[in-house]
């Protein structure tokens, strides 16, 4: 994937990124047989929506996106920003004070080709350059846990069953 280029997003790209974040979010819900939670689907698309708003609002203060792109067609996204209220509900505040790294979301047409991992390698760096050691993620899609597991390990946080039967939600402190 050679022509893949990451970049912050622009502020005439958000009707294309609400775009993406709908096709991406009821994708993975079809994948995890969970496409029938419509309601859901529909919060989590409204969420990225709100979160890339606080993008634009803050200057990437409040929230700090990147997005993937191949030949200026958004293919992936990635952000951080504050520690969310379910992150802090599940650890009993023990995160609140990290940012929390989400929306990895890659285009179904591009997946398992490595856009993640240099989504998440470019965050990486742009932390790191901004003097932040320490993140968390969290996730409670089954495809999304097993890639995590594989990059970092056990989570931290295992809530068994928390969505519903064989449904868990687990969260990671990383180090770099």
């Amino acid at each position: 994937m050679k022509n893949i280029k990451i970049r912050r997003p622009r502020i005439d790209e958000i009707e294309e990124l609400n775009e993406f974040f709908r096709v991406v979010i009821t994708d993975t819900f079809h994948k995890e047989g969970i496409g029938d939670k419509i309601e859901s689907i529909q919060e989590e698309i409204e969420t990225k929506g709100k979160y890339l708003e606080n993008d634009f609002e803050s200057n990437g203060e409040n929230r700090y996106f990147l997005i993937a792109l191949d030949h200026e067609k958004i293919i992936g996204s990635i952000e951080y920003g504050q520690v969310s209220e379910l992150i802090n509900i599940c650890t009993n505040n023990a995160l609140k004070d990290l940012i929390e790294i989400g929306t990895v979301f890659v285009h179904p047409d591009y997946q398992k080709k490595g856009i993640g991992n240099l989504l998440l390698n470019t965050m990486h760096t742009t932390l790191k350059k901004k003097g932040i050691e320490e993140f968390c993620l969290d996730s409670g899609y089954i495809n999304a846990q097993k890639i995590w597991k594989k990059k970092f390990g056990e989570p931290d946080y295992l809530l068994k069953d928390y969505w519903e039967k064989g449904f868990d939600h687990m969260i990671w402190r990383i180090k770099s």
